[in-house]
């Protein structure tokens, strides 16, 4: 039987049909937990107060109340659940009935031994039980006579687990380090309870604790589907300790950072002195060894410094480093007179090569990206929307392939963030479904 929400009887998996008298009787047996209840007291509470004290017909009515019950619960006189004995009264024998149901039998009690073995419980626990106690919870409880007296008692009680089982959910979910779960709890909970101050407090904790947890993040967007988030913050690539690395070079794989072939401040200029600590032998190995496999196009005699074998734009090289990988895509073509270029269709050629490359070396690690083209490549046929557009658009078809990496971070230097229209960025993710697809 189910009373949290309208009455549903079950019998033989299928509902019983039910007259709204038949609710109401059914509904005061239940209150009654057990306890037999006398003909008279359920005339007066189901029908009201008899003219003149409960009289035949009163009695007959009730006995035809308690029949239909049987004949939709499927049982006859000698029930385990719809029980008939009698007592005396002052005057005469009365027919008493009281309804004995098992834990499972009925929704309200299954709902209440789940809440309260659940905050007793430790947090895992608890939030497992809840979250089973709240499926059973349908709407408002004894729906169909929540108004009456009788049932006022059973209807407060089950409101107040109710909230309970909320806040405990609510608690929970902050004690295992899930705010983004208690939030939505604990602001139904501050609109249902306007002025409850331990409400109010779980909402600014779960707030409190979202905020502290993303940071610099500006963008957040979870794809259950394809198992990854994507997530835009400000910030500073190479403090992404605990991610692979993803920097664009250009198609000679220079390493010489003197202002000429490569600026010092752009993130190829940074890899060698942030990560390498500058020592352009090194990374100089790691690249050799990485291009091996690659067959060199073009050599240029004529390049004054720096170095003179061409590779094909969309080569992606898998580089060292500890705890993570670096991976460089060679998205833009530099010439003899060290200037580098680039256009949306070389981009999306070594976008749409890297990531099969994240997923042979990755280790599905987060994986960090700058806005790559938005500076020295001089894409000048994209804006920085489109080029932010772009990278997620190529991630996402990739993960439809198979996992690629459990987040992707597009990481944006504060300055240049504020020349982003990152609405238009949102809208562009948001018509997005859970696998990526667009409607």
């Amino acid at each position: 039987m189910n009373i949290l929400g309208p009455m549903v009887l079950t019998v033989d998996d299928a509902a019983a049909r039910l007259t709204p008298l038949n609710v109401k009787l059914l509904s005061r047996l239940i209150v009654a937990d057990g306890e037999a209840l006398s003909i008279s007291r359920l005339y007066l509470d189901v029908w009201g107060p008899p003219a003149r004290g409960v009289l035949r017909n009163e009695r007959t009515q009730v006995q035809k109340g308690i029949g239909e019950l049987r004949k939709a619960m499927d049982e006859d006189e000698n029930s385990s659940i719809l029980r008939t004995a009698q007592t005396m009264t002052a005057q005469r024998k009365e027919a008493t009935y009281a309804l004995e149901l098992d834990l499972p039998q009925l929704d309200s009690a299954e709902f209440a031994d789940l809440v309260n073995r659940a905050l007793i419980a430790p947090p895992a626990t608890s939030a497992a039980l809840l979250i089973q106690a709240l499926e059973l919870w349908r709407g408002k409880p004894m729906a169909e006579v929540s108004d009456l007296d009788f049932a006022a008692p059973m209807v407060r009680w089950l409101n107040n687990l109710h909230v309970s089982a909320r806040v405990g959910l609510a608690r929970a979910h902050l004690a295992l380090g899930r705010p983004e779960l208690a939030l939505p709890i604990a602001e139904g909970l501050v609109t249902d309870l306007p002025g409850e101050s331990g409400v109010a407090e779980i909402l600014t904790e779960a707030r409190g604790r979202l905020q502290a947890r993303h940071g610099d993040e500006v963008l957040r967007r979870d794809f259950p589907g394809l198992r990854t988030t994507l997530v835009v913050k400000r910030g500073d690539l190479f403090a992404e300790d605990d991610a692979n690395l993803v920097v664009g070079f250009g198609d000679t794989f220079d390493t010489l950072t003197d202002d000429d072939v490569i600026s010092r401040e752009s993130v190829q200029g940074q890899l060698l002195h942030r990560i390498f600590g500058g020592d352009r032998k090194l990374l100089d190995k790691e690249l050799q060894r990485a291009l091996k496999p690659v067959e060199v196009i073009e050599r240029l005699p004529d390049k004054p410094k720096g170095k003179r074998a061409r590779y094909p734009i969309g080569t992606v090289v898998s580089l060292p480093s500890p705890g993570r990988r670096i991976f460089g895509i060679a998205y833009c073509h530099q010439g003899a007179g060290y200037v580098t270029r680039s256009d949306p269709e070389k981009l999306r050629l070594s976008l749409d090569r890297l990531w099969p490359s994240v997923v042979a070396h990755g280790m599905l690690k987060p994986v960090a990206i700058p806005l790559v083209g938005a500076r020295l490549a001089r894409i000048s046929e994209l804006s920085r929307e489109g080029l932010m557009t772009m990278i997620v658009d190529s991630f996402i078809q990739a993960c439809r392939s198979g996992p690629v990496t459990f987040e992707l971070r597009i990481v944006i230097p504060p300055d240049d963030l504020e020349r982003i229209r990152l609405s238009e960025v949102a809208q562009f993710i948001e018509t997005l479904d859970h696998n990526g697809m667009r409607p």
